[in-house]
């Protein structure tokens, strides 16, 4: 109840014991990342348990997001090692998958993309430190030209910014390792390079109600399609990374800011990740730079901020966690950051539940009321509130795990467990009660409840209860 902000940390080698992820709760982790661009689905398997088991120790919820590989487009092979390529000189990508390249050609073994190509595309290599315009095209070739040069060696990654790629984000190894998640149990499958409200849909046809869906940005297609696919998606995630290198790096600050935006109006969860803490996967501390980032988005009223490398891989997993988690707080206990957040606020849709969580921050703040309860089994009477960002705590009481789990994401929501309720007075005794024993307030005090009737009914937020603590 310390952070409104959460903080979503991946594990990997460096924190791969029972040891290490109890530290990382304590430190304020409250989401955990599998990344499945690396490790076996033993791998992950055993860190699936590790957090499962810190959960039962602690009885506090702990959400499992799972990160989908996606498409991942590369060049082929060079036949005598490494080239150089100079600007303004031609260069071919083609299908020859069979002939290693050298400093004239090399194969692009996806015809998906020189079926998207026209004259005056750009394509990316290595990260974006290559830089190709296409000059001719055919079914299986480009013919380009070098305008940022460089040292080009095997299977370097590719990009394609401002050209919609008519393939599907989910290969056949995503297919097998969403199998695979959804059997463990996972809370939240993060997509990579959605382009398209379209790539939700074809996910969320394997998923079903097994886990939530964060969209991962880190196109410049799906930057155009935003309001498509925050209507279609749960979740958001700002992929800085390869949004970095896909578009120009002092656009990214902007387009954070209206992603986050967008989110926040729309009441989805929105995570900002990639090289948050970078610095620390070697040193003991972060840069005063990263420190700033961290709070901006937190500032931005971000529901999460993610830790890659630095958790996963670093030297200092638990520090990094336990300095993210002391940015937030100075953060959120900053007076420019109430006023920051009151100043962001939108006008919510015209819907029942909207206007339920509307009325509570009003109420909340007339009353000075201690916390805010939503009682909710869909958890979107939490997300309501949350998506207002009132001053008092929210606690999000639900009879299901699986919901508490994915409340586990959302900016300032507590999830606590509770059994299914029958009445109004059942549920204003059961809100009391777990405020009181979050030691959040006193008798005579105020708490604001939200729920729907009928109970158990999902998307039904229609209810809002004041209460006095007795």
């Amino acid at each position: 109840m310390r952070k409104h902000a959460k903080i979503v940390a991946t594990l990997g080698p460096a924190s791969d014991d029972l040891a290490t992820v109890r530290a990382l709760v304590a430190a304020g982790a409250n989401v955990f990342r599998l990344n499945f661009s690396h490790g076996s689905h033993e791998d992950h398997r055993r860190r699936h348990a590790l957090v499962r088991e810190v959960e039962r120790e602690t009885g506090r919820p702990l959400g499992v997001l799972m990160d989908l590989q996606g498409p991942k487009l590369r060049i082929g092979t060079f036949a005598a090692g490494p080239v150089t390529l100079q600007e303004g000189q031609a260069f071919r990508l083609d299908l020859q998958v069979r002939e290693p390249g050298d400093a004239q050609r090399v194969a692009l073994p996806h015809p998906e993309i020189f079926a998207a190509l026209q004259p005056g595309a750009e394509l990316l290599l290595d990260d974006g430190r290559l830089r190709l315009r296409v000059q001719a095209c055919g079914p299986e070739h480009a013919d380009t030209q070098v305008v940022a040069g460089g040292p080009l060696s095997d299977r370097k990654g590719v990009n394609v910014p401002g050209v919609v790629l008519p393939l599907s984000p989910l290969t056949e190894k995503d297919r097998r390792d969403l199998a695979f998640g959804l059997t463990l149990g996972v809370d939240w499958v993060a997509l990579s390079f959605v382009q398209r409200a379209a790539d939700i849909t074809e996910l969320r046809a394997l998923v079903g109600e097994q886990a939530g869906i964060v969209a991962k940005l880190e196109k410049p297609a799906a930057i155009e399609a935003l309001a498509d696919i925050v209507a279609e998606t749960d979740a958001v995630m700002v992929a800085r990374g390869d949004l970095g290198v896909e578009m120009p790096a002092e656009q990214v600050p902007v387009l954070q800011k209206r992603i986050v935006e967008a989110c926040r109006h729309a009441g989805k969860p929105v995570i900002v990740a990639t090289q948050m803490l970078e610095s620390m996967v070697n040193a003991p501390v972060p840069t005063r730079a990263e420190a700033s980032d961290v709070a901006t988005a937190v500032y931005e009223g971000a529901d999460a901020v993610m830790l890659s490398a630095e958790s996963a891989t670093g030297r200092h997993p638990v520090a990094a966690v336990q300095m993210m988690g002391r940015i937030i707080r100075h953060t959120e206990a900053d007076a420019h950051y109430l006023a920051a957040i009151g100043a962001s606020r939108s006008t919510p849709p015209g819907s029942a539940p909207d206007a339920i969580g509307f009325a509570m921050r009003h109420v909340t703040e007339l009353l000075q009321a201690v916390a805010t309860v939503a009682y909710t089994s869909s958890g979107y009477s939490a997300l309501r509130m949350a998506r207002e960002r009132p001053q008092a705590p929210i606690i999000g009481m639900t009879p299901r795990l699986a919901v508490a789990r994915r409340l586990a994401l959302v900016w300032g929501v507590q999830a606590v467990l509770c059994h299914d309720v029958a009445d109004v007075t059942e549920i204003t005794d059961l809100a009391e009660a777990t405020v009181r024993q979050a030691g959040l307030g006193q008798t005579g005090q105020h708490i604001v409840i939200s729920a729907g009737m009928p109970f158990g009914v999902s998307g039904t937020t229609n209810l809002l209860r004041i209460a006095q603590l007795r």
